[in-house]
């Protein structure tokens, strides 16, 4: 009786609805919302910056194109490979070690313009490209915190601040960025991002409480006597193998992968934005090919409106419960007005539809208070990491694949084909979005069904050293 008292509670709490304005109360998340904008704004104008400096000394558009996106393409290695780490170590400690990490990297990059001398381009390069490996800890890190600032509804409203916030600082961050640029040009710009990282890494280290690890990082046993070496040395090795940072973020990706019930979460949240968002990379060439080429700007730029205003309707005026039913109609969103592009719009009309399917991604809410209750505690961080590292993926996929067709047929049949794939996805994984698994974690007070073993989410690996963390309510 005890039990189902307190689940009721928990029920009760999270569907209790909330504000922006409470949020916005609470002085912790205003920290994180500072530190976001400033992490955003600067990240679009170093990306900015970095690409006009190499094609400055380079002048090939290939290499400036690789020198925008090359921030990005390792953040697969890191989520597959390191996210571990974001719940064995203290998350303020994470957040600030990526933001000194941004500013190194951007006074290397831009060092160059006070006299010292330019890095080749190659180093310029790898440099970039090394600093994205651990991006994912640190973002994982800053999402993981979220759920400990805010409770219940409130947590998803964070959310969708700053899902909003990202769209609007990248507008901005582009906007500042060309303003900078004309101005101090791409050295002086890189500089600035600099002092906006460390202004970012100043309010975190200050504002934000220093939070414990939620796994606590795995030790090796004493080294054992004469007299017992040999009986335990075969499992004193698998015991501290086992619980390296590799091998566990394998282990808990594969656990989580393998839950039907996050596993179900994750696609849904991954796989209709993947076309959605790879028909935007078509917008360009479409309305290139149209001869409204200066269209392309206006187009995007209503897509993000979209967005950010499908977030904030449906944030502000929904109650949780009809977040959690609008899922489904919302994700179809997402493709249906594609579906309006095979009439060959001009840059109004394709505007209107583009905003239109923009503001589905809304769906969204309606999975985060699920995937929260639903991942364990002890895996938060990474299991963040990896819903992140698995959307990015997913869109520069859906962006690759659409434009693969559009190479085999007319850009407007392309966006319209791409809806048409959203629709498919959205109805193949309707029970997830409709959150028809969610009693597969959550019927145990531990997270497991009746009669079900928990996924091996703790460090361990079954060795002396391990520690079984079992699933539960992460809030």
């Amino acid at each position: 009786m005890t039990q189902a008292a307190n689940q009721a509670a928990n029920e009760a709490a999270n569907q209790e609805r909330s504000t922006f304005r409470a949020c916005f109360a609470v002085a912790e998340f205003r920290v994180l919302f500072g530190s976001q904008l400033l992490l955003v704004l600067g990240d679009t104008v170093k990306m900015l910056a970095f690409s006009v400096l190499v094609y400055a000394r380079t002048g090939s558009p290939g290499l400036a194109a690789l020198a925008y996106m090359i921030g990005f393409l390792p953040q697969v290695a890191g989520g597959m490979l390191l996210l571990s780490l974001a719940d064995r170590w203290r998350p303020r400690a994470l957040m600030v070690a990526g933001d000194l990490l941004r500013v190194g990297t951007c006074l290397v990059l831009g060092i160059g313009g006070l006299g010292i001398g330019d890095l080749p381009i190659g180093v310029m390069l790898a440099l970039v490209f090394a600093a994205g490996v651990p991006a994912p800890l640190f973002s994982a890190a800053r999402a993981a915190v979220l759920p400990d600032v805010l409770a219940g509804d409130a947590y998803v409203l964070g959310r969708a601040v700053f899902t909003t916030t990202s769209a609007g600082a990248q507008v901005t961050g582009l906007a500042v960025g060309g303003a900078l640029l004309a101005v101090t040009g791409p050295h002086g710009a890189l500089l600035i991002t600099a002092a906006l990282s460390l202004g970012s890494a100043a309010l975190t280290r200050r504002g934000l409480r220093d939070r414990p690890a939620r796994s606590p990082r795995p030790t090796r046993s004493p080294r054992p006597t004469r007299s017992t070496r040999q009986a335990r040395s075969t499992r004193h090795t698998r015991s501290t193998r086992d619980t390296g940072a590799v091998r566990t973020t394998l282990r808990v990706n594969r656990a989580l992968l393998a839950d039907r019930a996050v596993r179900g979460l994750l696609l849904a949240g991954w796989l209709p934005p993947m076309l959605s968002v790879g028909a935007e990379a078509v917008y360009v060439p479409y309305l290139t090919g149209e001869g409204s080429a200066w269209g392309a700007g206006v187009v995007l730029a209503a897509a993000a409106a979209g967005m950010g205003v499908g977030e904030f309707a449906v944030g502000r005026f929904a109650a949780p419960a009809t977040r959690e039913r609008l899922t489904l109609p919302l994700a179809l969103l997402l493709g249906a007005p594609l579906l309006g592009f095979a009439a060959r719009p001009g840059v109004a009309g394709a505007a209107a539809l583009a905003a239109l399917a923009a503001a589905g991604l809304a769906y969204n809410l309606g999975l985060q208070r699920r995937f929260l209750d639903t991942v364990p505690e002890a895996a938060r961080g990474q299991a963040f990491g990896l819903q992140t590292s698995g959307l990015m993926t997913a869109q520069a996929l859906g962006a690759a694949a659409v434009g693969a067709v559009a190479e085999l047929v007319p850009a407007h049949l392309a966006i319209a084909l791409s809806g048409c794939g959203v629709i498919a996805v959205v109805l193949a994984l309707r029970g997830d979005l409709r959150g028809d698994l969610r009693g597969d974690l959550r019927g145990d007070p531990r997270g497991g069904r009746s009669g079900r073993v928990s996924p091996p989410y703790g460090l361990g690996g079954g060795g002396e050293d391990a520690r079984p963390s079992p699933a539960e309510p992460a809030a």
